[in-house]
């Protein structure tokens, strides 16, 4: 593994999970960006022009980081601040800290 990547996995468990509403809103923005890729990839294959290509890209990375945005939103006001209220906050900020770190490059 990469140092810039983070596990796939921590082993932790969420302490709140995300409502069955928040979860499909989450996939499927997650698949209206897996079917943007699939364009790239099209565009690519028809040579279309690299402009074009690049402005697809660029819509697919802020899509990217809404979901993150998302996520990280909700880690925040629930599972740090579940692990605040239980004295585990500073193992919890740490850990988000490192998250926002990577995320922000």
């Amino acid at each position: 593994m990469n140092e810039q990547q983070l596990p796939v996995h921590s082993g932790k468990h969420p302490s709140h999970a995300k409502s069955a509403a928040e979860k499909e809103q989450l996939l499927n923005r997650l698949k209206r960006i897996e079917g943007q890729v699939r364009g790239i990839q099209k565009m690519i294959d028809e040579d279309r022009y690299c402009v074009d290509i690049l402005v697809q890209i660029s819509a697919i990375n802020a899509a990217l980081k809404k979901v993150g945005f998302t996520l990280l939103e909700k880690h925040t006001n629930h599972c740090v601040a579940d692990a605040i209220h239980k004295g585990n906050g500073e193992e919890a900020i740490d850990e988000l800290m490192k998250v926002v770190q990577q995320f922000s490059k």
